[in-house]
C-alpha cells in the first residue's frame, strides 16, 4: 500500500525485516548500517549492561551485532567480576560463554554489592527485603557476615 510507505522510516523497515540488513539504506539514520561492525561494537561498548540489553531490543541489526559480540559481553562481565570474582571465574572454567556468565551473575552481583555496602544492615524481617534477593553461595554469605561484623 502506497499510503503506508509514506510514514515508514528506515528504522521501522529494518526492524520489520526477517534478517538484519547489512547494506545502508538511502536515508538511513541508523549508525550501525553506516559503520563497520567493529565501530558499532565500540559504540555499544560505551553502554552499561541494562542499556546494552535495551539497545539489543531496538532492531534486528542492533540485536545481531550485540548478540554476536563476545567482546561486549566480556567487557560487561568484567564489571560483574569485580563483585563476584569467584562465581564468574567458576562459570568461565565450566565453559560458559561470557553472555551466559553475565546473565547468571548480574543480579547476584547487584545483591551482593548492596549487602556489602550495608543496604540491608537494618532489615528486621524478610518482608523488608522484598523481591530483590537471589541465591548466594556459602563464601558470599561469609563475606557479607564479615562485612556486617566490621560495621
Amino acid at each position: 500500500m502506497q499510503h503506508e510507505s509514506s510514514w515508514m522510516t528506515p528504522m521501522f523497515i529494518l526492524c520489520e525485516g526477517t534478517r538484519p540488513s547489512l547494506k545502508p539504506s538511502e536515508n538511513s539514520q541508523n549508525f550501525a548500517e553506516m559503520l563497520p561492525t567493529e565501530m558499532s561494537v565500540r559504540i555499544f561498548g560505551e553502554l552499561d549492561t541494562e542499556s546494552l540489553c535495551s539497545a539489543s531490543r531496538t532492531c534486528r541489526l542492533w540485536h545481531h551485532i550485540i548478540e554476536q559480540s563476545e567482546q561486549l559481553w566480556r567487557q560487561q562481565c568484567s564489571l560483574v567480576r569485580a563483585v563476584c570474582q569467584r562465581e564468574v571465574d567458576r562459570d568461565r572454567r565450566d565453559g560458559l560463554s561470557w553472555k551466559v556468565t553475565l546473565v547468571r551473575n548480574f543480579t547476584r552481583s547487584r545483591v551482593k554489592a548492596d549487602w556489602l555496602r550495608g543496604r540491608y544492615s537494618g532489615v528486621r524481617s524478610a518482608d523488608e527485603l522484598g523481591r530483590s534477593m537471589t541465591p548466594l553461595d556459602v563464601e558470599t554469605w561469609g563475606e557479607i557476615l564479615q562485612a556486617e561484623l566490621d560495621r
